[in-house]
């Protein structure tokens, strides 16, 4: 059977580029989230003062964009520059960074579901300390009134959480306006309503529960994000089995490219292998 043969060497050059392209979009995406982290933290003074990073005492939504952006510069300056000179010290620095990656989400997955109590707990602590710090960072503020509303929950455990907080708590000592309140983002919505009312919270946790119940969601997050993480339980495995083969598959890549060629070629004779013995019994 005569035919165009392909060398080798002309396989592993489309994979080389391949991988170098797949790389420079996940670098450039590092640099994009590590922009908006500097951006962010500029806007805010924190480029100015350097210290002033430990004066927010719950999270900063800045930290995340920081680390992922951070992971994903890394790691795509690693492959992209490892795949378009065949570098074999930075492959295997990308090869090995992925399987610490791929390790510790592993861990952390099987330590949340043996330790889960204490992880609710964790959770808990970690939500009513950014409660109480909602009014000391616009970015944190957003966070939880975009959790709050996307799940229409409030609080941790329920509405009450939001007493932590120093403008909503009911003491006597409170001059805020928002006394006895919670976020608008706690409020039910009425679809009726083109803008949102800020001040649908006021005063409402000085009321009955029933009239409560009729303007706010009195639920708390962490309940409610176990219920959602119950319903969407196949969506989230199978997300993360995709961020883990694409991890496999990175690894995968980071091998020699003759290597790479011939695990295709393995796996496609035994493909066709199968499929003559399905034919035979077929027949």
């Amino acid at each position: 059977m005569s035919g165009k043969h392909f060398s080798v060497h002309e396989v592993g050059c489309c994979i080389k580029y391949f991988i170098f392209g797949f790389n420079i979009i996940f670098w450039l995406l590092g640099v994009a989230f590590l922009s908006v982290a500097l951006w962010a933290w500029s806007e805010k003074g924190v480029l100015s003062n350097i210290s002033s990073i430990t004066d927010l005492g719950g999270f900063d939504p800045v930290w995340l964009f920081l680390v992922v952006g951070g992971v994903m510069f890394v790691l795509g300056f690693a492959g992209c520059i490892g795949a378009l000179r065949e570098n074999s010290f930075l492959l295997k620095f990308f090869s090995v960074f992925l399987g610490i990656i791929f390790f510790l989400e592993l861990t952390a997955g099987v330590l949340a579901f043996v330790f889960k109590d204490w992880i609710k707990d964790q959770l808990k602590f970690f939500i009513n300390n950014n409660i109480r710090a909602y009014r000391d960072d616009i970015d944190l503020q957003n966070l939880i009134d975009f959790t709050q509303d996307y799940w229409e929950c409030c609080g941790a455990f329920g509405h009450e959480d939001w007493n932590l907080n120093i403008y909503f708590n009911c003491t006597d000592t409170n001059l805020s306006r928002e006394k006895c309140g919670v976020p608008f983002s706690c409020c039910t919505k009425d679809p009726a309503e083109d803008v949102i009312n800020t001040q649908c919270g006021y005063d409402i946790r000085a009321k009955g529960d029933n009239e409560q119940k009729m303007f706010i969601h009195t639920k708390g997050c962490v309940p409610q994000f176990e219920k959602w993480l119950q319903e969407n339980l196949t969506v989230v495995a199978g997300i993360f089995i995709g961020i883990a083969l694409l991890q496999v598959n990175k690894q995968l890549q980071s091998l020699t490219f003759t290597h790479t060629v011939h695990i295709f070629m393995f796996v496609f004779m035994l493909c066709m292998s199968h499929y003559k013995q399905q034919s035979v019994i077929i027949e």
